[in-house]
This record gives structure tokens, sequence and C-alpha cells, in this order.
């Protein structure tokens, strides 16, 4: 079940993560909004930075999170927000020219549970496959941007996971589901971002 935030939160979250971002590319104190009584609930979040291509096209610039956390939101926040933006081994670390071409969107997850494959549905769960040493993830909202199904969703997430197609149905295998509550300063007004 997806947690629901108030507008009001999501703004502060959002602000949370460019803060971070940008008080770090500035090399300042960072200045923290105000926060409502979910910023101190713990739970999971990733936090991915959008940029648009010259070509309109919007594309991937760092994506980090935590499945679970024993920090309160805020926190978690602002250290996935950091991670995205410095750290994501895919992407070099964000520079300040970059900055102002930048989308953040959030997402807050549900606690993890046990599934089977047929109780994925595609677009509503985000997925977590682990095997051995192995494991993989994917938010919810991956499997709308690609157009997967069940089946392609589950073997993407083998393949992220460096398994084998199928995997997920293996001896050893462990599949589970989450929701998430997903926000960002595209969602917003530009006099609120």
């Amino acid at each position: 079940m997806s947690l629901v935030l108030h507008s009001a939160d999501e703004t502060s979250l959002l602000l949370t993560a460019r803060e971070a971002i940008v008080s770090r590319i500035q090399a300042r104190q960072p200045s923290w909004p105000a926060y409502g009584p979910v910023a101190e609930e713990h739970y999971g979040a990733f936090v991915t930075l959008h940029k648009t291509s010259p070509d309109g096209r919007r594309l991937l610039r760092g994506c980090i999170g935590r499945m679970s956390s024993g920090l309160p939101l805020r926190t978690t926040i602002r250290d996935m927000a950091l991670a995205a933006a410095f750290e994501d081994p895919r992407f070099p670390a964000l520079n300040k020219d970059e900055l102002a071409g930048i989308d953040i969107e959030i997402s807050v997850l549900s606690p993890f549970e046990p599934c089977s494959p047929e109780d994925v549905v595609s677009g509503e769960h985000g997925v977590y496959l682990t095997r051995g040493y192995h494991s993989g993830v994917f938010l919810p909202q991956v499997a709308v941007e690609q157009g997967w199904d069940r089946h392609e969703l589950l073997e993407q997430l083998c393949a992220k996971a460096g398994l084998e197609g199928g995997a997920y149905m293996a001896a050893g295998a462990s599949l589970f589901r989450f929701t998430a509550t997903v926000f960002g300063e595209l969602d917003r007004p530009a006099s609120h971002r």
C-alpha cells in the first residue's frame, strides 16, 4: 500500500533534495525547509535526476535509493539526492552548469512483501529480486516508461541482477513487490520548484 503524502510534504521533500545538491555545489551550509510529521517517519526512498536532451527527450541523469531506512525520511532524501547527483557510477558528478537543467523525482517506498510472479502487476508494483550475491530492483514507474508487461519486467529484472532469464522462479531466488508514492518537480508549478 502506498504512503499518502500531502502536497506540502512532497514540496518540502523536493526542496530538501534540491537544496542538498545546490548547497554541495555552492560549497555552503544548506537551508532546510519546514517539515511535517511524515518527514520523521522511516521509509525507503529513491531520488532520480532527469535532464532534457536537445531533441526534447527526458533522460536519466542519476538515480540512487535505499530500499528501507532506519533514518527519518527527510535524512534519507538528503542522502539519496547527494548520492544521485555525485555518486551514481553510471554518470560523472553533477556540475554547476547542469544544475538548472535537472529535474528531481522522488519515490517513497512501501515496505517490501514476498510474492510470487503472478502477484506482480506491471506499472503498479516495483520488484526486487535476490539470489545468492545477485540482486536487482525496478521502481514501479520503470515498467510504464519502458512499456513492459509482467513477463518483460521480470525478465529485465533478472538481467539487471546479473542472472539468467527466468531466475525469479529458480530455487534460492526471493522475489518481492512494493509500491511507491512518486512525485517530482515537473508535477509542480515553476513557482514551487
